[in-house]
Parts: C-alpha cells; sequence; structure tokens
C-alpha cells in the first residue's frame, strides 16, 4: 500500500487532444507499417472512464505506458496522470506497477491494471486501487497518428504554458533535439528530445538547475512526448527513476 504527496509542477492546464499527435505539417503521410509483434497493445488510445472522465495517453513498444485523465465532466482539465509497465499478449493486457499522480487529492496512489485489446483498434479495461476503494473501469479507441512518422523539423521550436494562473514556462526544442526553458519564477532546465524507433513519439529527458525556484530542483526526469501540428502543441510528460516527481508539458508555439 502507498500514498504519497504529489510534487509534480503542472506545466500546462488544459487538455486539450492530447493524441491528436500528427508530425510534419498535418499532411504527413503513413510510413510502412513497423514490424512490432502480432499481440502489442503499443498505440495512442483516448476515450471515457465509468467515472465520466475523459482519458487519452499511449503504449509504447516496450509496454510503457503514459495515461491522461480529466475532471469529471471537464474533458478540458487535466486532473491526473497515470503511469507504469505493461505486458501484452494474445489480446490480454496487465500492469502490476500503475501509479496514479492524482493532481485533486494531491496523492500518488499504487494500482493494478487488467484489460483486453484489438491491436489497432480498442484497448478497455479496469484499474484498481492497492488502498482498496471503488475501481476504475475505461474503454478507448485507436488513433491512427501513432503510425505517423516523428518529425523534428516539424517540432522545433519554442513553447510556451502555464503553470499556475500567474507563473508560465517557455520550453525551446531545437531539430538538433537539445530542449531548454524557463520559469517566470526563475527555473531553468536543459535536456533532450528525440524520435523513438516505434510510434510518432519521442523520448524526453530534462534536468533541471539546482536552485530553489526548481520544485524539482537538481534532479533528472525522462519521459516521452507528442506533438500536435494543426494545433502546434507540444504535449510532454516525464518522471524521475524512482517516480516520486516529475512534469508534464502542455505548450504551444507561434
Amino acid at each position: 500500500m502507498h500514498r504519497n504527496r504529489i510534487v509534480i509542477p503542472i506545466f500546462g492546464l488544459l487538455f486539450l487532444a492530447f493524441l491528436s499527435a500528427c508530425s510534419g505539417d498535418g499532411n504527413t503521410s503513413t510510413p510502412p507499417p513497423a514490424t512490432v509483434a502480432a499481440s502489442s497493445a503499443q498505440g495512442f488510445w483516448a476515450g471515457t472512464t465509468n467515472t465520466n472522465r475523459t482519458i487519452a495517453g499511449l503504449v509504447l513498444d516496450d509496454g510503457a505506458y503514459w495515461v491522461l485523465y480529466s475532471a469529471q465532466n471537464a474533458p478540458s482539465t487535466v486532473s491526473g496522470l497515470i503511469q507504469g509497465d505493461s505486458t501484452s499478449q494474445n489480446g490480454v493486457i496487465t500492469s502490476s506497477n500503475a501509479k496514479d499522480f492524482n493532481f485533486e487529492t494531491e496523492e500518488i496512489l499504487d494500482a493494478t491494471i487488467t484489460g483486453n485489446y484489438t491491436m489497432k483498434q480498442s484497448l478497455n479495461g479496469t484499474l484498481v486501487y492497492s488502498i482498496g476503494g471503488p475501481s476504475t473501469s475505461f474503454t478507448t479507441t485507436y488513433d491512427s497518428d501513432y503510425d505517423l512518422v516523428p518529425d523534428m523539423n516539424a517540432v522545433a521550436g519554442t513553447y510556451n504554458g502555464p503553470v499556475t494562473a500567474t507563473e508560465n514556462v517557455t520550453v525551446q526544442v531545437l531539430s538538433t533535439g537539445n530542449l531548454s526553458g524557463s520559469s517566470t519564477t526563475g527555473c531553468t532546465f536543459t535536456g533532450s528530445f528525440s524520435p523513438r524507433t516505434h510510434g510518432n513519439v519521442f523520448n524526453v529527458t530534462v534536468t533541471f538547475e539546482d536552485d530553489p525556484a526548481c520544485r524539482n530542483r537538481n534532479d533528472t526526469v525522462n519521459g516521452v512526448g507528442t506533438y500536435d501540428a494543426d494545433t502546434k502543441t507540444l504535449y510532454s510528460a516525464a518522471l524521475n527513476g524512482n517516480r516520486t516527481n516529475g512534469f508534464i508539458f502542455i505548450g504551444t508555439k507561434p
């Protein structure tokens, strides 16, 4: 049983369309299908829960998953992040190490996930918390934008997103994959942003400066990013090795 207080800065408060992750100019052609296991549940998935929340996220080719969920009956507001590792085979997906970073209760909760999927069509399941209480069921459908080729030239630019009502973060991503940024409170950070081998997804690494202005002071986090070319929006989430802190960034460029 595990219940920790959350310390994740929320870089960006709007949920928007997390899975509209086209690269390029929005008209990028779909490449030949990558060679993946026939049992893989990897991909972008979007749907709803039985508690009237919108969910959107991805399962990577290595089984790691990152899922954002909204507030109840408020699909435009991010309310939490669920992250973990999964195994998918023969239409069944399971995860024993899910962590729910709940922004409403400011807690980190351990959970397990079991579900069923049809490759590149649907993924449905149930999340059960280790501390007990009601389980949460979800239904999602596949988003074919996962099959597009990630494009660093399209992603490159300077993005802005709010941390709170009075604080903003600016992030610059270069076509070379270098990343840097700062908040209006003085926190600075550097890192990298690079395409993954499978899927329209990027690997993200960020190191925060050893400065009191950074809540993730002197820490390095690793995660994923996606880019929506239609809205010029960058979505990214990353955690430290112990999964005790990290960030979510949702920002746009001109």
